[in-house]
């Protein structure tokens, strides 16, 4: 009988292992997404007024501005929230912001949230349930028995006021966003740019239409469907334990006089990805490819990693793009926090030199997370985009199209200071010689480590 029990466990285990192999690895190697034919950036141009929100310090206060001092509505979209100093002001805001009636959305991504929605920052989040004024949802909650949907996440990180201002860039909420002190090596360079509705038409409409959208798919649930009475007492508790709880975070709160604090722009305009299960058709990437085919005279390129899938290059060469036009900034072997992606990178790494294009990785010792993309040195592009397979067919992704050259001179200033930090490859893969920068420090066994995962990761870039 023990027997018969233990091989009834073994042959289930089996099948389950198989199963989700089959639907998780398998399925995503052979099916390709299907094009839509409503794929546009947009039909409409904006001239919104746009700031660049660089340092992490600003990244912090300008999220706690808008909270604080939102008046009717507050919709807010990430990846992942973290626990930590910074977490626990921006909860906090949201707290008091909807204590005084503003009606708050919070949409987060489900499988993150198994390894860092525990402790005190589950606790707030399980309190904001019972608050009359705050409504969250998580965006494909985890579940064993469908494989397919772990490989379709919710990558977009927005910050939505009052139908008058908007907040896109790729940092998620946590203190290695925003906090220096965390530790040079832990902390992640990162940018937002923040948006002002200027115009009774604006790209703002267009992110809100986009959030209502994903908040009310199939996809997005309440983090638990009933309340007992006994959780519900509970939750009050966590509520009350966020009102009191003090942190050593540095609060500064200015009036901002917004037309100065922003750059006219030309036109703007918002794109994102579908919402669905499966491979999407890669609105993000053709809309990124189509810009570059239309560029003259330079195409810069910032991701913290470039995995370029199989299928990726497929649309490439839908493309005629110069590749020679083409400028990238990434991280290095020392700077990168992801060994994984950059295992999947060293696979690509040689052809992406080859084909022409001009590549600089950064030294570190922090690294960098910004997704930046500049043409002709007059159409900027931030947002979440990371050039992979992910960012193009699985996740939702989402970024903002600014034809501004002053917001440019911004945003290239900023980005020369990551440049000055990095070191160009040279034609034999090795670094060019620069007095001024140092080679960042990688270990014997990180480099075994990354010889040995990037043979494994060679099979899989299509999920990377």
């Amino acid at each position: 009988m023990k027997k018969f029990v233990k091989r009834i466990i073994i042959g289930s285990i089996t099948l389950l292992l198989v199963y989700i192999i089959a639907t998780f690895v398998v399925l995503f190697a052979v099916q390709s997404p299907k094009e839509r034919i409503n794929f546009e950036k947009s039909g409409n141009v904006y001239q919104d007024r746009v700031a660049l929100v660089e340092s992490g310090e600003d990244g912090a206060l300008i999220r706690l501005h808008l909270i604080e001092d939102a008046q009717s509505t507050i919709d807010i979209s990430y990846y992942i929230f973290i626990d930590g100093e910074f977490t626990d002001l921006f909860l906090k805001a949201i707290l008091d912001a909807a204590d005084r009636g503003v009606n708050v959305r919070i949409l987060l991504d489900g499988m993150p949230q198994i390894i860092h929605l525990k402790g005190k920052l589950k606790e707030v989040l399980q309190g904001f349930e019972i608050h009359p004024n705050i409504a969250l949802r998580i965006y494909e909650p985890f579940n064993l028995l469908v494989p397919w949907a772990w490989n379709n996440r919710l990558h977009d990180k927005m910050i939505l006021v009052d139908g008058n201002f908007g907040l896109i860039g790729g940092r998620n909420i946590g203190d290695k966003y925003y906090l220096e002190e965390v530790g040079t090596s832990s902390f992640v360079k990162d940018r937002d740019v923040l948006i002002v509705k200027d115009n009774p038409l604006s790209v703002i409409d267009e992110m809100q239409h986009y959030f209502v959208a994903v908040w009310n798919s199939i996809y997005s649930k309440p983090l638990e469907k009933r309340l007992s009475e006994k959780k519900i007492e509970q939750r009050k508790v966590y509520i009350e334990n966020l009102h009191q709880r003090s942190t050593n975070v540095k609060k500064k709160h200015v009036d901002i006089d917004w037309h100065t604090y922003t750059r006219a722009t030309q036109s703007i305009q918002f794109m994102h990805n579908p919402v669905g299960r499966l491979h999407q058709d890669p609105w993000c990437l053709k809309a990124l490819l189509e810009l570059a085919s239309q560029s003259k005279d330079s195409i810069f390129v910032q991701s913290p990693y470039i995995i370029p899938s199989r299928k990726m290059k497929t649309e490439f060469n839908q493309y005629d793009i110069d590749l020679e036009k083409i400028s990238v900034l990434t991280n290095s072997l020392a700077s990168s926090p992801n060994p994984v992606a950059k295992s999947a990178y060293t696979n690509h790494r040689k052809k992406i030199v080859d084909s022409g294009a001009t590549v600089h990785e950064y030294q570190g010792p922090d690294s960098i997370h910004s997704k930046t993309y500049i043409f002709d040195d007059a159409i900027s592009v931030i947002g979440t985009f990371n050039v992979d397979a992910r960012s193009s067919f699985l996740h939702t992704e989402s970024l903002v199209i600014i034809e501004s050259e002053e917001f440019t001179k911004d945003l290239k200033r900023e980005i020369q200071q990551d440049m000055d930090n990095s070191l160009q490859v040279a034609p034999d893969y090795s670094y060019m010689e620069d007095s001024q920068v140092e080679e960042g420090n990688v270990s014997t066994l990180m480099h075994i480590g990354v010889a040995f995962l990037s043979t494994i990761v060679f099979f899989f870039d299509y999920l990377l």
